[in-house]
């Protein structure tokens, strides 16, 4: 079958930079589908983004659908004619839905089974044909939350769309799309190319845009080019370019033809926090900032500029210009914060509303102290410490700098802490409150950082949940789910002993005792608890843990998070031993068996002299001397090694089913069997419920 290559591209005013990627792809993979679904195939394809196109090129598309078998099937032979053979008006109607009559219609047979069918084929359309409809389609269904129309028109997009490219081999093909008509014309640089460039050939797209019109076509060539253009030009000067992917990627979607320059600024500025001239320069200009060997930062900028100037000093110039008042506020702001306390900011935090219900800032930092203090002292900190780190929490809230950087939230407040003479404990807490922000970040370092951390978080979460908004499906406004994950990996990434239970309680009566005057469910402990298990799920699920291995230990409710990974890790261990599916399957038994005596069932000790046969014998004496071996286990929380130890019981366990019957007419006999079984099953619950493990 023939084969030629596929060009569109959507010419537009200036996409959003950081939606250019998402729609590049979604607008490639909208046509990718639609090609699949035409039964078209293709070699290869190409995607191109910048700032004013979104391109695809599809390498050897074929020219034409492939031919198509239809066979549909009608009624039964035996319904589809009478007696006298002459067709029924099932047969006559099945024909003329198929645009036929019964004599052209042939016969299926299916063993003993006949049906009349309907056979043709369908010639192929053309891709020509079919091209236009498809990337209409994938044009209409690209991720953009809000179009916009221009002009008189009522097309509607992203941005308005200037030309389009609709190029099959050599041929343009006859369709408009969003108003455009389709053309073999695109477009260069804004400034460095101000004619048409036509096209002769689709292959022919990104060599006539590099060399004629100054674009780099292809996104991640664009992208490499930066970063290789801001790491040469760091070295001139012997830094190093700490580059943001996440900046980079923005950048690179800002430009056509990137050229690098390199600009400085004062370097008595360097006097203010780095933080806060970074987030300047990053969040307002889009700059790369400079460190020495020492990882300090350097008075100097890499801006990424969207043309080649005949003198680029007045481009550095300029930028130099602009960056200098940004800098010369954040100096400000600092100079100015300084003359304050962070516990005289303490005061302006009583009319900031942390949320309507649940009081201000300032009421937060009241609860976090108390909750902090309590939590230092169960981890074996300084409670005083985590006291004072929690009032002072979110003093920086109400600084002029992070008024102006909310980013800077927590950084900020570890520098005033520093120049108020905080305990260095107290500053670096500050920091740390947020930790961690994002998947992968890594925990607070320090003992009363991380007490304030946890109590940061949990008292959002009990207040969120006491006033019944908790998440629901995909909607987390206050990213509990995320609050709560941060902190189960504090718990047990800094190995603390902490029982989250007693702490949710804690949290609740700083509620209680507080002016929110909120009517606090009986059951809100409970509810907040279940929601943190619940995060532990998604974890193990990401560790590759069974979820019948979760199941299994959140049966027992463990309440000290490090105490539940230790679990989750013995009974992943024990499931990897041979005697695993039987014990597992012996305990799934003994729980049915005990279940169904419900308030029949005695708690009643076993009674050795009613051991009357030698497997129940054995059983005995075999769960005796392994409980005086795992208790000390237990309590060491050796979980792995207790599991392993009660493995050895299973042949035990199996001569017990095989030959004593549980069950037994005499009342006293059943009770001590059950009393047996009942010791079996305490002993496995010791780390978790391994009947809840599946079973082969």
């Amino acid at each position: 079958m023939a084969k030629q290559d596929f060009l569109v591209e959507l010419g537009t005013e200036e996409l959003p930079p950081k939606a250019l990627q998402s729609l590049s792809i979604a607008f490639a993979n909208g046509i990718i589908e639609g090609l699949k679904a035409a039964n078209l195939k293709f070699a290869k394809h190409q995607i191109f983004a910048t700032p004013r196109r979104l391109a695809l090129l599809i390498s050897q598309l074929e020219t034409q659908q492939p031919d198509q078998e239809i066979e549909r099937r009608g009624p039964a032979l035996t319904a589809a004619f009478n007696a006298d053979g002459k067709p029924t008006k099932a047969a006559e109607g099945f024909a003329r839905s198929c645009g036929t009559t019964v004599d052209n219609l042939d016969t299926l047979t299916q063993g003993k089974n006949a049906w009349l069918v309907y056979r043709t084929v369908q010639k192929g359309s053309k891709a020509t044909a079919l091209l236009p409809s498809i990337v209409d389609k994938s044009v209409d269904s690209l991720p953009i939350p809000k179009r916009m129309r221009w002009g008189a028109k009522r097309d509607e997009f992203v941005r308005p769309v200037q030309w389009l490219v609709m190029l099959f081999g050599q041929d343009i093909i006859n369709c408009e799309v969003l108003g455009q008509p389709a053309s073999n014309i695109t477009y260069g640089h804004r400034f460095h190319c101000g004619k048409p460039l036509p096209l002769k050939a689709p292959q022919d797209y990104p060599k006539v845009l590099k060399e004629q019109g100054f674009v780099i076509a292809d996104f991640a060539v664009r992208k490499q080019q930066i970063r290789q253009q801001i790491e040469d030009l760091a070295k001139t000067i012997s830094g190093h370019a700490v580059i943001d992917e996440s900046l980079l990627d923005e950048v690179t979607a800002l430009v056509e033809w990137p050229v690098a320059l390199l600009g400085s600024f004062d370097e008595r500025f360097l006097s203010v926090p780095s933080e806060a001239l970074i987030s300047s320069m990053k969040g307002h200009q889009k700059y790369f900032h400079l460190v020495d060997k020492d990882q300090q930062l350097l008075p100097n900028f890499i801006t990424v500029s969207n043309i080649e100037s005949k003198d680029p000093s007045q481009v550095i110039s300029g930028n130099e210009k602009v960056i200098r008042p940004r800098l010369a506020d954040a100096m400000f702001f600092f100079e100015t914060d300084k003359k304050k306390t962070l516990f005289d900011f303490r005061e302006k935090l009583k009319p900031i509303v942390f949320q309507a219900k649940l009081g201000s800032i300032f009421d937060k930092t009241e609860r976090v102290a108390n909750l902090a203090s309590y939590i230092a002292t169960a981890i074996n900190g300084d409670a005083e410490l985590a006291q004072r780190a929690g009032q002072l929490c979110k003093s920086d809230l109400a600084a002029e700098m992070v008024l102006e950087f909310p980013e800077l939230q927590g950084t900020m407040g570890y520098y005033y802490a520093q120049h108020d003479n905080e305990h260095a404990e107290i500053a670096s807490a500050l920091h740390e409150q947020y930790m961690p922000r994002f998947a992968g970040d890594q925990v607070p370092t320090t003992t009363t950082g991380a007490a304030l951390a946890i109590a940061d978080k949990l008292d959002t979460l009990v207040g969120i949940f006491a006033i019944g908004q908790p998440p629901t499906g995909t909607k987390d406004p206050f990213g509990l789910r995320r609050a709560a994950l941060g902190i189960l990996r504090i718990i047990i990434e800094k190995s603390l002993d902490l029982d989250l239970l007693s702490c949710i309680q804690k949290s609740i009566e700083g509620y209680s005792q507080s002016n929110t005057k909120l009517n606090i469910a009986k059951d809100l402990h409970e509810h907040v608890f279940e929601f943190l298990l619940e995060r532990f799920r998604a974890w193990y699920h990401d560790e590759g843990i069974a979820a019948e291995v979760f199941l299994a230990v959140k049966a027992l409710k463990p309440v000290k998070p490090l105490d539940f990974d230790q679990r989750i890790k013995a009974v992943a261990r024990f499931t990897e031993l041979p005697e695993a599916t039987a014990l597992a399957e012996a305990n799934k038994r003994v729980s049915n068996i005990l279940a169904k005596q419900g308030k029949a069932f005695t708690d009643q000790p076993i009674d050795k002299k009613l051991l009357q046969e030698k497997a129940e014998q054995q059983l005995a004496t075999a769960l005796d001397s392994k409980r005086k071996e795992v208790a000390p286990l237990f309590q060491q929380r050796s979980y792995t090694a207790a599991l392993e130890a009660l493995a050895s019981l299973k042949d035990s366990v199996d001569r017990f089913f095989d030959d004593v019957l549980v069950n037994a007419e005499d009342t006293a006999l059943r009770q001590n069997r059950y009393a047996l079984l009942r010791e079996l099953r305490a002993l496995f619950l010791g780390v978790a419920d391994i009947s809840l493990l599946t079973t082969k």
